[in-house]
């Protein structure tokens, strides 16, 4: 019950890494208010949560006053925000700068990264008047490494790296941390909706797309969202309290992985031989 009094604002909780994250908090001590575009969605994952220990707010991160509505329903929880998590994002499915829609462009980086800067905007002055905070940013190894036909969700994604280093320098003064975890390949319903037209091009199911893009990733195989819950309680807890400006990956080693290396693996040729 390491996050036992603390309350935490969660976007993107509808599903996916989010909703994990919103499991993990309430099993870990947390109250949380989670956010996200559809309302059904949201409950569906406050069904077996306990109502005293978790708020909903409908809205869009894109939205300011969508995001102070999210931040004051936080506060009903005692008048204190702790936690804030950014995890709501899509992706920009395959295009090249030449071929992508000036609008999906601009919707990408709105929700991948307007919209963390709006949260975080309107909760670091509720965060500081409690006497600080921890900041959570979901970002992604497309943000450190480039993914083909991919250039707004990588931008994006890369943008909120950078954002929150300049956060974690802006406010540390404060006490307002704020680390960022670049997650690997995660099944979740976003990642298989762009995965999905591989399977009749690849002529498999799902777990065989799946299995081929993790092939060449050291512990052979994606991540489920739960596994990428531990160490945002960790950044949210008192744990880490001299942590900030962090960024985590957590990719079951594929950052590690040489191109040239993996080519050769997949032509099946061994070093060394």
């Amino acid at each position: 019950m390491k996050l036992n009094g603390k309350v935490a604002l969660i976007t993107g909780a509808g599903s996916g890494i989010g909703a994990a994250i919103a499991e993990r908090f309430i099993a870990d001590g947390a109250k949380i208010c989670i956010t996200g575009r559809r309302q059904e969605k949201l409950d569906e994952v406050t069904q077996s949560m306990s109502k005293g220990s978790v708020l909903t707010c409908a809205g869009d991160v894109t939205r300011l006053e969508d995001a102070e509505r999210m931040v004051e329903t936080a506060l009903k929880f005692n008048g204190k925000l702790d936690v804030l998590v950014n995890s709501a994002a899509i992706d920009s499915g395959g295009a090249t700068v030449v071929d992508m829609d000036p609008g999906l462009w601009h919707s990408v980086l709105e929700i991948n990264l307007t919209g963390p800067m709006y949260l975080m905007k309107v909760s670091i002055p509720q965060m500081i008047e409690g006497g600080g905070g921890s900041i959570i940013n979901i970002a992604s190894l497309g943000g450190l490494r480039c993914l083909p036909g991919m250039p707004a969700y990588c931008s994006s994604k890369a943008g909120l790296i950078m954002l929150t280093k300049q956060v974690a320098l802006d406010f540390g003064p404060a006490k307002i941390r704020c680390n960022v975890v670049c997650p690997g390949g995660t099944r979740t319903e976003m990642l298989e909706n762009s995965l999905a037209p591989f399977k009749e091009l690849l002529g498999t199911d799902m777990d065989g797309v799946f299995e081929r893009i993790s092939s060449m990733v050291p512990l052979g195989r994606t991540a489920n969202p739960s596994e990428i819950t531990g160490i945002c309680s960790y950044l949210a807890s008192d744990d880490s309290a001299f942590m900030t400006g962090s960024v985590l990956l957590i990719d079951g080693g594929a950052s590690i992985v040489d191109v040239a290396g993996a080519a050769l693996t997949n032509a099946g040729v061994k070093w060394g031989v």
